[in-house]
C-alpha cells in the first residue's frame, strides 16, 4: 500500500503513524489526520479558554474566589506586610529552571511579582515530569518557553523575559 504525502504529521505520535500505515487506504489516513487535527485544534481552544484570565491592573484584598491576590493580601491586613501591592515593582532573575528554579518562578509568579527574568540553556525532557512544573507536551522545548508558557497560564499579571542561554560560558 502506498499511502500519499498529506502535510506536516510531525505532531503526531510514533504509534498513530503506525496505525495511519496499517489503515486499508488513503482515504482511511486522510479522514483520522483530519479527526486528529481537529482534535488538537479543540485542545487547543479548551487550553486558551481555561487560561483566558485578564490582568488585573490593581490588586484588591477583598475575599472573593474570583481574586486571586485575596489571600497574600491579608498578609497586609495582618500588619506582617505594609504594601504588598509593591511586589509588582520587583523584577528577579532566575539562572535554571529546575527543580529549584521552577518551584521559585512558580510560586514568585503566584505571588504576582512584577517580572521575571528566566534563563536556562536545557530543554524539557520527560524525564523532568516527576518533579517539575513543565507538562508532557513541552517536550522538547526550551525550559524558558515553557516556563514562560506555563507560567503566564497562571498569572497573566506577571512580565516574562525569557533567555535561552548557559550563563557559565563566555561566548
Amino acid at each position: 500500500m502506498i499511502i500519499e504525502y498529506m502535510g506536516d504529521l510531525s505532531f503526531v505520535s510514533p504509534f498513530v503513524l503506525l496505525l495511519l500505515i496499517v489503515m486499508s487506504n488513503t482515504e482511511d489516513v486522510v479522514a483520522e489526520n483530519a479527526r486528529l487535527r481537529a482534535e488538537v485544534e479543540e485542545l487547543k481552544k479548551s487550553l486558551a479558554q481555561a487560561s483566558n484570565r485578564t490582568r488585573i491592573e490593581k490588586m484588591s484584598d477583598e475575599v472573593k474566589d474570583d481574586n486571586p491576590y485575596s489571600r497574600l493580601m491579608a498578609l497586609k491586613r495582618m500588619g506582617i506586610v505594609e504594601n504588598y501591592e509593591k511586589i509588582r515593582d520587583y523584577s528577579i532573575i532566575i539562572v535554571g529552571l529546575g527543580g529549584i528554579g521552577s518551584v521559585a518562578a512558580e510560586m514568585l509568579t503566584r505571588c504576582g511579582i512584577g517580572k521575571l527574568l528566566l534563563f536556562d540553556y536545557d530543554n524539557v525532557e520527560l524525564a523532568n515530569m516527576n518533579r517539575l512544573f513543565f507538562r508532557p507536551d513541552q517536550a522538547g522545548m526550551s525550559k524558558v518557553e515553557a516556563s514562560r508558557q506555563t507560567l503566564a497560564a497562571i498569572n497573566p499579571d506577571v512580565e516574562f523575559e525569557a533567555y535561552n542561554y548557559n550563563i557559565t560560558r563566555s561566548e
